[in-house]
């Protein structure tokens, strides 16, 4: 069996098990995704994950068990590196919007590759500090995944939303601690356990909002 077609039979057997509605075109793109991170891989160390099996679960499965909780539609994604958890989220929801930030041009070119690779109309790299990007209009989600603690991702991304704007953060285990370190400026409103296939340890999702 070639790697493609491996990598084909953990995203759909992923997909059944996460039960989300993602059609086979949508589920080449992902694995075309995850072709071009490998390969850029080797030249610009995108990613400390290795084998493209591994990245199928680590990194796509991974992004898309957040989808039944993304009602919104204009997202940043903050300190994307590669594009997770932005790039496999704006293939699996093309009508939604994605800006994908990160610091480091290596990265920014490679999103940049991808969504023109890909056909993806709803991407938009971009390379900033997250403190210096300043939006023509409020986003509806800010988006991490392993940026920053809580307490510092409210710091630095807080003008990136309005009041009615919210913050999503995907941890590892259940953070108690930075949980209680959030300023009352911000309220936790809930957390979530994901579960991924195949994917050993914990995953949190937490919402928090302005107070």
């Amino acid at each position: 069996m070639s790697l493609k077609q491996e990598l084909h039979e953990i995203l759909a057997s992923g997909i059944e098990a996460l039960a989300l509605d993602i059609d086979s075109h949508q589920q080449a793109q992902l694995v075309e995704y995850v072709l071009l991170m490998d390969k850029w891989n080797k030249a610009y160390n995108l990613t400390s994950v290795r084998c493209p099996k591994q990245m199928m679960v680590k990194h796509i499965l991974d992004s898309l068990a957040i989808m039944p909780h993304l009602p919104e539609s204009n997202i940043i994604d903050v300190g994307t590196g590669p594009g997770l958890p932005g790039m496999p989220l704006a293939i699996a929801f093309p009508e939604k919007q994605f800006t994908l930030l990160d610091s480091l041009g290596k990265r920014v070119r490679f999103m940049t590759q991808c969504a023109h690779s890909l056909k993806l109309q709803n991407v938009m790299p971009l390379q900033s500090r997250v403190e210096a990007h300043q939006p023509i209009k409020p986003y509806d989600i800010v988006l991490s995944r392993a940026f920053a603690s809580l307490k510092d991702m409210l710091h630095w991304c807080e003008h990136l939303v309005d009041s009615e704007g919210l913050f999503l953060a995907l941890k590892g285990q259940y953070p108690q601690d930075e949980i209680e370190e959030v300023s009352n400026h911000y309220q936790v409103i809930r957390t979530e356990n994901l579960t991924v296939p195949n994917l050993v340890g914990e995953r949190h999702l937490v919402w928090i909002k302005k107070a």
